[in-house]
């Protein structure tokens, strides 16, 4: 027995799925396979439109480093605010998470340096490859590190999304990163493991309606040469996906398979969860169960500091290294890693009876984790609504002074037009916050009953947390 099959037979593939090869699951919802699609399908199977995109992407990042080291001290009149803090990361929010998943991961320039020394090509692989190829250490797999350099960017938030050399560093450090760890490290050991947008697309992309499978895992059972496998930058066997959340789109086991095997499909939103019906089990991570808290916790600071009514906090978050933000730094951490997985442990051991076993504990916890998701995605979207909406103005005038010393490029520079959210803001962020309660609600109804789900009753102490955080959100967007 080869590698890839020991990964496959020995746990990566449940138990309850093996049975499943070589027939169809009679419970997944209908997909689209878009790679039936002709012009799609060209698209998909040749690499150069999307290596012209990651091209692009990586130019542009190269630009926003260089504008935000020489351009304006002025947030709103460079270009690596504006189109880092404004316009990438709204979209990421808005567009690439909740309808793509991971697909900024596909066409993202970070890990791409790296990744053509790593195998020795542009396009493809060759023989002349550099670097140590070692295993990533089992101890740090997870998203561990994911949440922790999220909850740094949370610290130093208020300065790096108004300081443009401050953004500059931040993002040359992010590709001075991906590309050491490439060099010592096999596959995307950054993307996995380490960067913190990845973690925030991946623990999104369960409820996006993209999807990469296989049409028939006994073809793919029957397949020794396993090319998925050595061909994924991810270091992913496609027949053992449980959900969207590991696989970054690449579409190089799509390419590499030899028998057209493999589906991109456009899926019902939240198949991945519980409901979903594609998936029956939960996850049994909880590093995955603390990211999302994480991300919770994160929204409500992030909405408190930006959109907030308090001057004190805002100045304190600026204010690095000084006591206020020292206090604000500690209020901010103890959110996170205290008040958020305090309340949701309390709301589950409530539900559980109070159990005396950790182990009973620790499995409802990531049972129930996955009711987190709806509530955290549509809080970031609400937030996003607040904060960037007003300020897409200032997109037009960095487009034609990128450094803000006075050219005027495409006439837009001295564009005076700002959109008005004051009128539909309010009641769009109550029904985003409000469509993200019900689909959690509606998400921890259709938990698999296990020995740590024996009654539905028990979720009440849940429901009473999405219900605290939706008001609390609203308190800070709305009032």
């Amino acid at each position: 027995m080869n590698k890839v099959q020991e990964i496959v037979w020995q746990g990566m593939v449940a138990p309850g799925e093996r049975g499943l090869l070589g027939r169809e699951q009679r419970a997944i919802p209908r997909r689209i396979n878009l790679y039936h699609v002709p012009w799609i399908r060209h698209l998909l199977s040749s690499r150069w439109p999307q290596f012209l995109l990651r091209v692009l992407a990586l130019a542009g990042f190269v630009f926003t480093i260089v504008a935000g080291l020489i351009g304006s001290r002025v947030g709103s009149h460079n270009f690596a605010i504006i189109f880092v803090w404004i316009a990438w990361w709204t979209a990421l929010k808005l567009v690439f998470i909740p309808l793509g998943g991971r697909s900024w991961c596909s066409v993202c320039p970070i890990p791409l340096p790296g990744e053509w020394l790593q195998q020795g090509g542009i396009l493809k692989k060759s023989r002349r490859r550099i670097g140590l190829n070692r295993r990533w250490p089992k101890r740090l797999k997870g998203s561990w590190l994911q949440s922790s350099g999220f909850l740094l960017i949370g610290l130093f938030s208020a300065v790096t999304l108004t300081d443009a050399q401050l953004t500059s560093w931040v993002l040359l450090g992010l590709f001075v990163l991906a590309f050491m760890l490439s060099l010592v490290f096999e596959k995307r050991a950054f993307c996995s493991y380490v960067c913190p947008i990845g973690g925030f697309s991946a623990i999104y992309a369960k409820a996006a309606p993209v999807e990469v499978r296989v049409v028939d895992k006994a073809i793919c059972a029957a397949h020794s040469e396993k090319t998925c496998y050595q061909s994924c930058p991810w270091g992913l066997y496609l027949v053992a996906l449980r959900d969207s959340s590991q696989c970054g789109l690449c579409m190089e086991c799509l390419r590499s398979c030899p028998s057209d095997n493999v589906a991109v499909n456009i899926r019902p939103f939240g198949t991945d969860l519980a409901g979903g019906k594609a998936n029956s089990r939960p996850s049994n991570r909880l590093d995955e169960a603390f990211l999302a808290l994480v991300m919770l916790g994160s929204a409500l600071a992030f909405s408190a500091v930006f959109t907030g009514p308090w001057g004190d906090l805002k100045s304190a978050a600026f204010a690095i290294g000084s006591l206020p933000w020292l206090v604000y730094g500690l209020g901010f951490l103890v959110l996170n890693l205290v008040i958020m997985p305090g309340a949701f442990t309390l709301a589950i051991w409530t539900g559980q009876g109070r159990p005396g076993s950790w182990n009973l504990l620790r499995r409802a916890i990531v049972d129930r984790s996955e009711v987190l998701l709806p509530l955290g995605l549509f809080a970031w979207i609400a937030f996003t609504v607040s904060f960037a909406f007003p300020k897409f103005n200032y997109v037009l005038a960095v487009l034609s002074d990128p450094l803000g010393w006075g050219w005027n490029l495409f006439g837009s520079a001295d564009t005076a037009w700002s959109p008005d959210v004051s009128t539909f803001s309010p009641i769009l962020q109550v029904t985003l916050l409000v469509i993200g309660l019900f689909w959690s609600i509606k998400v921890a109804q259709h938990l698999p009953k296990t020995n740590t789900l024996p009654d539905q009753r028990q979720l009440l102490p849940v429901y009473l947390f999405c219900l605290v955080f939706t008001f609390t959100m609203l308190w800070l967007l709305v009032g």
